[in-house]
């Protein structure tokens, strides 16, 4: 199993980075803004001529208002009515004694309502209606400018933080999209298309993980199409190797039945016959246990409960039987006594009938094949063992037959294992046991 892909980046440190950075970006062009602004309101809109300009356009206003509406000097209501629809616009009148009659409008911070001629300016005179009177003016719209600047600043500000968060989410998205895109033509059928999200973040560990799903479902349809094209060859090939005996088996019962009256003719049919029978269970039987390998992932076994001395005092002797018709000898010890176990017979018998088929191909018939029985701690055990022929290289490259040795007997809730040094071979097959006594043989 591959270690998980652990992210270098994730996505929650990139937003938490991307964040930080917009907010550090809109602080500069915020700081920066306003100080250019500040600056700007500072040695252009405050220079003395730009102020001196406002202050005559601000004077003339006020002198018209005066004169039309033939304002009296003493009508302070009719002065706030003007100061309150100029905004930023400070009036201070005086009469000829030089005592401050009125001040209205928009003071400047600091000065409250106090004339002040560095700040203010000189008094200019004024003709109301009813007298000469002296006026001055003072202009404090660099106040609007600076919350204008501010305004302006913030709104700047805002919007390089958005350019920039939305600039890194659009990256993302097209990342997703087209790692979408992607998955989407490989569940369409086009399974030799590479996953592919660059980045060590999140996504690019989820396209590696969608690329190697991508990879093992190739793998496995491809171990599915071979296991077809083997299980199609395997069937042919055998349906082929099958027919041949069973023509010349069916030819030589044919012969028998026609009742020659020739004893020697008769046995050499019979001969013939149970020859060509035993190739056909060797075929069935290596079809079976390629199917019982490379078939269902589970066997449908059926146990059953059985006196373990009993059952295998029978199946060990059709074992005895089978060896010595093959020129072998068997020596058997340890079968339990009043001991139960649950298996199937049917799949039991397979497993040796396996090991009986196996001593056939490679043991040495001079050296008899030895079975021990044992039941230690609920648990019986069976251990076969015999002598392989002298100058004979095993081989068994698929091992079919243990494999299904292993798969039976873990069907059946034991185990099975092997042994092999060159010169001996021995198999012990394990199963779950009641445990009431051994008796030894």
């Amino acid at each position: 199993m591959t270690e998980r892909f652990r992210p270098a980046r994730s996505l929650r440190a990139q937003i938490l980075l991307v964040t930080v950075l917009g907010l550090s970006l809109a602080a500069l062009v915020f700081f920066s803004l306003t100080g250019l602004g500040s600056w700007l309101i500072r040695e252009k809109y405050m220079s003395a001529e730009n102020v001196n300009r406002r202050k005559a356009q601000i004077f003339s206003q006020f002198n018209a208002y005066v004169t039309s509406q033939g304002i009296s000097g003493r009508d302070t209501a009719a002065l706030a009515r003007w100061t309150a629809t100029h905004d930023y616009v400070t009036i201070f009148l005086f009469d000829t004694g030089r005592e401050q009659l009125y001040s209205g409008g928009k003071l400047e911070s600091g000065t409250g309502n106090v004339y002040d001629p560095q700040i203010h300016g000189r008094l200019y005179p004024i003709r109301f209606s009813d007298g000469l009177y002296q006026v001055a003016v003072g202009d404090n719209s660099q106040v609007r400018q600076r919350q204008l600047v501010t305004i302006g600043a913030v709104v700047v500000a805002g919007i390089s933080f958005l350019l920039l968060f939305m600039w890194y989410t659009g990256r993302l998205t097209r990342r997703i999209i087209a790692l979408s895109r992607e998955a989407a033509a490989v569940s369409a059928g086009d399974l030799e298309r590479c996953i592919r999200a660059p980045g060590n973040d999140e996504l690019g560990a989820l396209a590696d993980s969608m690329d190697e799903m991508r990879r093992s479902v190739i793998d496995r349809m491809g171990k599915e199409k071979r296991a077809w094209e083997a299980n199609t060859e395997l069937i042919t090939a055998i349906s082929h190797d099958i027919r041949t005996p069973m023509t010349s088996l069916i030819g030589y019962l044919g012969l028998l039945c026609e009742r020659h009256e020739d004893e020697t003719t008769r046995a050499q049919l019979a001969s013939s016959a149970y020859a060509k029978a035993m190739e056909l269970k060797d075929l069935t039987d290596q079809l079976f246990r390629y199917f019982l390998v490379y078939g269902k992932a589970e066997l449908e076994v059926s146990p059953e409960r059985f006196d373990a001395r009993v059952l295998l005092e029978q199946m060990l002797g059709e074992m005895e039987f089978d060896l010595a018709d093959a020129g072998f000898s068997m020596q058997r010890s340890g079968l339990p006594g009043d001991c139960f176990i649950t298996v199937d017979p049917l799949f039991l018998k397979r497993v040796l009938d396996n090991l009986v088929s196996n001593i056939r191909k490679y043991a040495d018939p001079n050296v008899p094949v030895t079975v021990r029985a044992a039941l230690r701690d609920g648990v019986l055990s069976l251990c076969v063992s015999n002598a392989t022929a002298p100058g004979f290289a095993r081989r068994e490259s698929t091992k079919i037959g243990l494999r299904t040795c292993e798969k039976i007997l873990t069907a059946l809730g034991g185990s099975f294992t092997t042994q092999s040094d060159g010169e001996h071979f021995s198999a012990e097959l394990t199963l779950p046991a009641e445990e009431q006594g051994v008796t030894v043989m």
